[in-house]
């Protein structure tokens, strides 16, 4: 094969090495470069208006290449300063000749480009590329946590939505619409006092078995909180306590401060953060802090506030003599001229303690049925043994059946249901707790704060998405130009080191091969 058939293939990161180990260039060629590029900087202030000089003038470094392609457009335009001995009298056309010659002298140009081409693969178009896939990695990193702002602030309006669906308000003017819905714990809690009626056939099957089971009456009477509303409805406490009906009632006026401006906000927002609310299931028996108040229980102390205690129970009382023979001192009681105030104003089934006595009492009942009928269901063996001891216990107890005792659970179950109905415990813990109202109304609005900011984090987060794509959009045409002229160097290069070669073909390989 002939010398001249036989390719020429250099590495493009060695190519500055190859021609100085090949003695085409100096080592200390850069020395000689700083003086060309202080004459280019010079000559580049003075330039015709031309539209292939502009080009190449623009987006890239210029190189030996270029200032030939300049040379030969200057021909064109410098061609009336051309003397009769061909040469030019254009000062421009001067300075470029000036450069060229320096270029070719110890091929100074020749690594220059080389250097150019080496910087352009190895550094400038990898570093370009990677700052496009940052970009776009973060287009995608924004657009996710866009997506969970977007679902947090769906999770917390659906939240805001739900609480309020259940509280039966809008959400507009949350304390105003809270104090409304209050008013309507009275007419919620007669329906239930109606209905406990249905509960007489459950309580006296419970009580005719709890007698039986003694083999005498029961001290205290079994679930006598139930059996009083079924026979008197749902008096006051008053009424409960002392076995009178009260003359007047004076009911406290519900204290809820209605002032929602920012610094009663601000106020409650710290105890809001620190205390957990259960919107499900309100456990009945927990401690409710509702303030000062006194603490009433059937059949136990009650405090006068004069340091006298009187045990009072329902079942002791003697509802056939007045009060005065009773030696109850009105005034000493704090019920002067039988005026029902403080917690005793309430109704039996709105006073906290009363309230938790009842639906206690309803538990008790449920857990006793719930057994009867366990047994109901049980191995018949020992059914008919635990029934054969029934024989001289009362009627209701024999002619109990699956059937019925099903029915009496299902009544007791309703009742349940309705008084612990979440709705019916916000509004009872609303009327009777300032602090609740507090943290109820700043964790509403704590839903609609976070709604509102998830908005604006969403639309933080789309502004700097929107940037980095206009950023793409401006890097990405730059880094195409950088590309193009990184090859045309390679053409020139390519070219140039076959002339030296007798016109052998050279191929630059490595990395710019992937360009």
């Amino acid at each position: 094969m002939e010398e001249q058939n036989i390719p020429i293939d250099i590495n493009s990161s060695k190519l500055l090495e190859w021609l100085i180990n090949r003695r085409h260039c100096n080592k200390d060629w850069h020395s000689n470069v700083l003086a060309i590029r202080e004459k280019i900087n010079n000559a580049i202030q003075d330039m015709p208006v031309h539209e292939g000089i502009a080009k190449l003038l623009s987006g890239s470094y210029i190189n030996y290449f270029h200032c030939l392609k300049i040379v030969e457009i200057l021909k064109e335009t410098e061609a009336d300063t051309k003397n009769v001995f061909g040469r030019y009298g254009s000062q421009r056309m001067k300075d470029w000749q000036d450069i060229v010659r320096l270029y070719e002298k110890d091929n100074i140009y020749l690594a220059e480009v080389a250097q150019m081409l080496i910087r352009n693969v190895n550094y400038e178009i990898p570093s370009t590329k990677k700052q496009i896939q940052k970009l776009e990695q973060l287009q995608i990193d924004l657009a996710k946590k866009e997506a969970d702002y977007k679902k947090s602030e769906n999770a917390a309006r659906s939240e805001f939505n739900s609480l309020c669906k259940q509280l039966g308000i809008s959400g507009e003017q949350i304390k105003q619409e809270l104090g409304e819905k209050v008013k309507e714990l009275p007419e919620i809690y007669e329906k239930i006092a109606k209905k406990t009626k249905s509960l007489e056939k459950a309580t006296e099957f419970y009580c005719s078995f709890v007698n039986y089971t003694l083999g005498r009456q029961h001290d205290g009477g079994c679930v006598p909180m139930i059996k009083y509303v079924i026979d008197k409805g749902n008096t006051t406490t008053y009424e409960w306590v002392y076995g009178e009906a009260p003359l007047s009632v004076s009911e406290p006026p519900l204290n809820i401060d209605l002032d929602n401006d920012d610094s009663e906000k601000k106020k409650v927002e710290d105890t809001a953060y620190n205390v957990a609310i259960d919107f499900g299931e309100i456990d009945i028996n927990g401690d409710v802090d509702f303030g000062d108040e006194v603490q009433l229980e059937a059949g136990g102390e009650i405090d006068w506030g004069d340091g006298n205690a009187e045990e009072v129970a329902p079942a002791d009382i003697d509802y056939n003599i007045s009060l005065e023979e009773s030696g109850i001192v009105v005034e000493a009681a704090g019920h002067e001229g039988g005026t029902a105030t403080g917690t005793e104003a309430y109704t039996i089934l709105d006073n906290p303690t009363t309230r938790n006595d009842f639906i206690n009492q309803l538990f008790e009942l449920e857990a006793f049925l719930k057994l009867r009928l366990y047994e109901f269901k049980g191995d018949n063996s020992v059914n008919f043994l635990s029934f054969s001891q029934l024989e001289d216990s009362s009627s209701i107890l024999q002619h109990s059946t699956l059937e019925n005792t099903q029915n009496m659970l299902d009544n007791i179950q309703v009742i349940l249901s309705e008084i612990l109905d979440t709705k019916v415990q916000h509004l009872h813990n609303i009327k009777h707790s300032v602090r609740y109202v507090d943290i109820l109304t700043s964790t509403l609005k704590q839903k609609l704060s976070l709604v509102e900011k998830m908005a604006a984090l969403q639309k933080t987060v789309r502004e700097k998405r929107e940037s980095a794509a206009e950023e793409i959009n401006t890097i990405r045409p730059l880094l195409q130009l950088l590309i193009q002229r990184t090859k045309e160097l390679q053409v020139e290069i390519e070219k140039d080191i076959s002339k030296k070669y007798k016109n052998r073909v050279v191929h630059l390989t490595g990395g710019i091969s992937i360009l």
